[in-house]
């Protein structure tokens, strides 16, 4: 990154862009992908299953590293990993997480959003939000209460920077400039 003059921060931002960006294109035609429906990262999903869904052969993973541009991928979004984006680039993240309320993602959970979900996957109930995770785990939680309150107050990020221990493993690490110097 530092070739490119880039820092963390700005390179999170780009990569929210990235991921937004390519469920709006949508290569792979999932239901629901559009540029407020997007957050792929290592989750769990509906499979392992093979489907034929509106006459096209689908895979369906259970828990793997999805990614862009180059897969895996297979229609399940994660919110956790949007709302994780919320510092980086709220312009998206805020729509993004309205357009999971419209379509019920975390309406039936008493903890908020569902881990995950794929509109894609045959529901039996017939939602917007297609099959829903029946599992809701801690290590999800965690970065949707950092990045919200990070967003409001960048308390978090406050607490890094005068940590004499985060602050010297990080320049060990080799990194420099930024909040730094």
């Amino acid at each position: 990154m530092r070739d490119r003059g880039l820092d963390y921060f700005e390179n999170s931002r780009r990569a929210t862009y990235v991921q937004r960006e390519y469920a709006k294109r949508n290569p792979r035609e999932f239901k629901g992908y559009s540029k407020l429906c997007w957050g792929l990262t290592a989750c769990e999903g509906p499979g392992p299953a093979e489907l034929i869904v509106d006459g096209k052969e689908l895979e369906f993973f259970d828990y793997v590293a999805r990614g862009v541009p180059d897969g895996p991928d297979d229609g399940t979004v994660a919110p956790w990993a949007v709302v994780a984006s919320l510092p980086f680039a709220p312009e998206l993240v805020i729509p993004a997480l309205k357009h999971f309320d419209e379509i019920e993602v975390g309406a039936e959970h008493p903890y908020g959003l569902e881990a995950t979900f794929n509109p894609t996957f045959p529901d039996a109930q017939h939602r917007d939000c297609g099959w829903l995770s029946p599992w809701h785990f801690g290590i999800n939680q965690g970065p949707i209460v950092l990045m919200i309150e990070n967003a409001q107050s960048d308390l978090v990020w406050q607490h890094m920077r005068q940590s004499p221990y985060v602050v010297e493993g990080l320049r060990r690490a080799g990194f420099s400039g930024g909040w730094l110097g």
